[in-house]
């Protein structure tokens, strides 16, 4: 049976509907799959390049190949069969297909692929006409506690608590007036938790009105999933970075190591894909992330390590750059998550992160002459004593991971996710402006400081506050919630404009200098961390809610009991 994902729930304020609606709860729950692939799609749109040499290097677009990765049969082959010869023949011819196309496509107007896009889009809605959304099967349902919460009784964090929400609604209406887009898609979920019910609606149907999702989100949903499974076509199943949608052709990232895939891409679809496939009842979904895992586990790590760069072809490491920050990061979190949302039924999930982090305490993380904790970066078996701001995230992991980890580790896990959260609480306090570096160093004498211009920069990142939360969540101590109170203040003092929150560009200075961007992540994560910091346990308790990556919770995916199964008869 497919595990339920659905909340078929009455919300406040929500207008009678008729029964063939979707109300405001149900919507919340398939938005918050659907946002992750909106990120996933905002990044995979790219324009086709005018270079032959290097279209015929990336490019290839391959069903038979498709049909092999999904049963797995093209890792497992002996070199040099016939078999072998026949799919390189394949890609070979269809690089070629793919060249003709792109050209094709480059020499035609502005105005031409416009109108094409339009066409496209009239074929594929009057494809849809008359679908109805129970032609994908019933989704049982219980929905986990904790969505919204109730007020704090302490007055001063009742207080505090409010001050965040008042600092998102504004931002919020500014976005809503004048920027909608991905920011909007990326909010809906704290709209919801805030329980800012009135612009959750607004909100909503200004996604259902201006970026075509006309149809029930559950389908589209699914259609969107469907779209990106053509990223998987490669010999190895290992995704491509980015995607056109329209022709199904995907590449990757020409700077990556000989254009190999990142870590932290394509090791970070596992949660998302797992509820797709609970959603539309379809296993291609979880097949293609499994596959992942596969691919993975045939592989030689170097110190039980996990390289950022791994060719999509061969199957093969590229170079050997080890990184629990960028280009790395969310591939261990995804690990632990992927346990914790199988309602820690994943065993191997939980091997493979518990794994992962032995080596990452044995091979990366160093104590610095001062006392500080950090996590290095590897690069071909010598350490960089640098940690990014993106790192700080693993504090965090850490301790959500401590109450599993085998051997009785727990309270040394607990330690060390203490100790790198005091690590980098202490990249804010040493700046001017106290808020953290993009990276800061433990070299040349310095300690959890920036020494290079590139490295001073601050673009209001999430990943300290996410490390706040989880500590107190799980020692309630004081000290997190006064630290994540000291980021607001800084965040207001040193980042906010007229026209909302900016990043700086330079955290040590006496002044900002704002590079007037606002990340769209600052409303998705940055101040539901916040939100959730000063607010009880039960709002998005952790034993029942995942927040994947960006932030988004996503219920623990549960086996259904056979009572829930006759009361929803």
């Amino acid at each position: 049976p497919v595990a339920s994902l659905l909340p078929f729930t009455v919300t406040p304020n929500r207008k009678s509907a008729s029964p063939t609606s979707f109300r405001l709860t149900e919507k919340f729950i398939l938005l918050l799959v659907f946002s992750g692939f909106i990120t996933l799609c905002f990044g995979a749109i790219f324009f086709l390049p005018d270079s032959s040499k290097l279209l015929s290097g990336v490019f290839f677009r391959s069903s038979s190949v498709e049909a092999e990765t999904r049963t797995g049969t093209v890792s497992d082959q002996n070199p040099g069969t016939g078999k072998d010869e026949k799919i390189l023949a394949k890609i070979r011819k269809d690089h070629e297909k793919a060249l003709l196309e792109a050209k094709d496509t480059l020499q035609k107007r502005p105005e031409e692929i416009n109108q094409d896009i339009k066409r496209e889009k009239e074929k594929v809605a009057g494809q849809m006409k008359g679908v109805k959304a129970d032609s994908l099967p019933l989704v049982q349902y219980v929905r986990p506690p904790g969505a919204t919460g109730h007020e704090p009784s302490d007055p001063d964090i009742k207080e505090k608590r409010a001050k965040i929400k008042e600092v998102f609604f504004f931002l919020f209406i500014i976005a809503f007036s004048h920027l909608k887009g991905a920011t909007i898609v990326d909010a809906l979920d704290t709209l919801y938790i805030m329980e800012m019910y009135d612009e959750f609606e607004a909100a909503t149907e200004w996604v259902e009105r201006n970026l075509d999702f006309n149809m029930v989100f559950r389908k589209k949903a699914v259609e969107l999933g469907e779209k990106l499974l053509p990223a998987f076509k490669t010999p190895t199943g290992i995704p491509w970075a980015l995607l056109n949608l329209k022709s199904g052709i995907g590449r990757n990232w020409p700077w990556a190591s000989g254009g190999s895939s990142i870590l932290a891409e394509y090791g970070t679809l596992h949660l998302e894909f797992m509820h797709l496939s609970a959603l539309s009842g379809r296993p291609i979904f979880a097949e293609k992330v499994m596959n992942i895992r596969k691919v993975l586990n045939r592989l030689d790590k170097p110190q039980g390590l996990y390289p950022n760069y791994l060719n999509p072809n061969s199957g093969q490491w590229g170079q050997h750059h080890v990184s629990v920050g960028g280009l790395g990061d969310s591939f261990y979190e995804y690990l632990l998550k992927a346990w914790l949302m199988s309602d820690k039924s994943d065993d191997e999930g939980k091997k493979l992160y518990y794994d992962a982090l032995q080596a990452i305490e044995k091979n990366l993380i160093r104590k610095s002459s001062g006392g500080l904790t950090y996590i290095a970066e590897w690069k071909g078996g010598l350490l960089e004593h640098k940690m990014g701001h993106l790192t700080c995230f693993a504090g965090g992991m850490i301790a959500l991971g401590a109450d599993g980890a085998p051997d009785d580790k727990t309270g040394n896990q607990m330690e060390l996710a203490a100790e790198i959260a005091r690590t980098c609480h202490e990249s804010y306090a040493r700046t001017s402006m106290k808020l953290g570096p993009e990276a800061f160093r433990f070299d040349g004498g310095v300690e959890a400081i920036a020494t290079r211009q590139n490295e001073k920069y601050f673009i209001l990142r999430p990943e300290v506050i996410e490390t706040y939360m989880y500590m107190w969540r799980f020692t309630h101590d004081p000290k997190y919630r006064q630290w994540g109170w000291e980021a607001v203040q800084a965040l207001e003092t040193h980042c906010r404009v007229e026209g909302g929150y900016s990043g700086v560009r330079d955290v040590y200075g006496s002044t900002p200098n704002h590079d007037d961007v606002q990340q769209s992540f600052f409303l998705a994560e940055t101040l539901k961390y916040l939100y959730l910091l000063f607010s009880d346990d039960d709002h998005l308790a952790l034993e029942h809610w995942v927040f994947n990556t960006e932030a988004h919770p996503l219920p623990v995916i549960k086996k259904p009991s056979p009572e829930l199964t006759n009361h929803l008869k």
